[in-house]
């Protein structure tokens, strides 16, 4: 949710005086102004809605007048949310959509979703208490407004009148201003340059006050909109929760399509040719034992590359030492292996949950590659250290930078690792360098 227009920072006074003229002054009054006559709509509706709906629910029709009335509700919502948008400059995220919420198609679906939405029935309680305070704020703006300036335009009232309506002045009474006949009682006329002086006075404070007055009551339908109308925290974190959920399937899903082609095309491929060679060499071992020695010792050669092979796809999905020795050593053997010299810094005096753990050392494994693929770094310096809540783990280099997290890209698909876990990923790479990868993760 974005605050109020941003304003700028000058001198107390010049503020004070420029806020009624000014365009954040002008924008808020005219929610203000505008927001009553669309309460009084959105609360006939609403009412009408809901009363007709009661009434009808001995038929099977109050059920669907019911719907039809939330719908308009919503419908009005996202009116009042544009408002405040263009006019407050408050940006209230779209709430759920009844779509998400339908089990199946048809329009006895649609009505189902609109009555178990809560997002409904909050817009169906904010028309119905937004009249009251939308009263109250068209009333106060304007009775101020109104009053501000006609008294401090006193001294022309007190010029026009008399010259043009054969009117001694503008007259200031209990209801009011009025326009009454000369020698009228119930209204008093400032009369002499100290009281014309004292209301035009008045008058200016009443018209500085102002602005801060409708500010003020704006704050409370910044409020009730981003309270009523915008998604429920409950809401947003299920949102959250479903696309975290389907970026853990994607990601583990592509895992082990790159588990099953690293399997196809190394070792299986290497243990195919192995079996081969080794059949080859059982024909020809009483025909040529000389060439079925080497026709072994070349299988054997492979069964060797192969079984390499296979440990470094068991250290790539999860490294023995990680589960035995713990995060640190795990990423020095990273580290070690890594074609670009690079400096460990750990600071873990505990280990993190064993989930967290991995992500960590699969984050760091991923930004390692990356190093040596497109850095072009002499030197590269990997720190980890907790916080009381987080894992943060950050490389830094003095390469070629410009890394970005381009749709597909390795970095794309790290950063919606760690967004499953609530984590976070911060790049800082401006062309020619230097580049800082920080990568944040929950501790438990």
């Amino acid at each position: 949710m974005a605050s109020a227009p941003t304003i700028q920072r000058r001198p107390l006074a010049l503020l004070l005086l420029r806020a009624p003229v000014s365009r954040w002054a002008a924008r808020e009054m005219l929610y203000v102004l505008s927001g009553f006559p669309l309460a009084v709509i959105a609360f006939t509706w609403s009412f009408g809605a809901l009363g007709l709906g009661a009434l009808l629910l001995i038929t099977f029709l109050g059920i669907p007048v019911l719907a039809v009335g939330l719908a308009g509700c919503r419908a009005l919502g996202q009116l009042e949310r544009g408002r405040a948008r263009a006019l407050l400059g408050l940006k209230v995220g779209e709430p759920e959509p009844v779509r998400a919420l339908q089990r199946s198609r048809g329009p006895m679906a649609w009505v189902g979703a609109l009555l178990r939405s809560g997002v409904s029935w909050r817009h169906l309680v904010y028309t119905l208490i937004r009249l009251p305070w939308a009263l109250v704020s068209f009333i106060v703006a304007l009775a101020l407004w109104c009053w501000g300036w006609a008294l401090l335009l006193y001294p022309l009232w007190q010029w026009l009148f008399p010259r043009y309506m054969d009117r001694p002045a503008l007259q200031i009474g209990r209801e009011g201003f009025t326009i009454a006949s000369p020698g009228y009682k119930g209204a008093w006329v400032p009369d002499g340059p100290v009281e014309v002086l004292v209301v035009s006075v008045g008058g200016l404070l009443l018209t500085l006050l102002t602005p801060w007055v409708v500010r003020g009551l704006v704050q409370v339908d910044k409020l009730l909109v981003s309270g009523l109308l915008g998604p429920s925290s409950l809401a947003a974190r299920v949102w959250e929760l479903e696309s975290d959920r389907g970026v853990v399937v994607d990601t583990a899903a592509a895992d082990l399509r790159r588990i099953e082609r690293d399997l196809h095309d190394g070792a299986q491929a290497r243990l195919v040719s192995l079996a081969m060679g080794l059949g080859l060499a059982k024909e020809k071992l009483h025909e040529d034992p000389h060439t079925a020695a080497q026709m072994v010792d070349h299988a054997h050669d492979e069964a060797k590359i192969a079984l390499q092979e296979l440990r470094d796809l068991a250290r790539g999905i999860h490294p023995a030492i990680l589960t035995d020795r713990g995060l640190g050593p795990a990423l020095s053997t990273l580290t070690a292996r890594c074609t670009t010299p690079v400096t460990l810094n750990t600071d873990l005096t505990q280990r993190p949950a064993p989930a967290i753990e991995g992500i960590a050392y699969c984050t760091a494994s991923e930004l390692l590659q990356n190093l040596t693929k497109h850095s072009q770094a002499p030197h590269a310096t990997l720190d980890i250290w907790r916080t009381p809540h987080h894992l943060l783990l950050q490389i830094h280099d003095q390469g070629k930078g410009g890394a970005t997290p381009r749709p597909g890209s390795g970095l794309t698909g790290l950063a919606d690792r760690l967004n499953a876990v609530d984590g976070l990923l911060i790049i800082n790479s401006p062309p020619g360098g230097p580049t800082t990868i920080t990568a944040q993760l929950p501790w438990r």
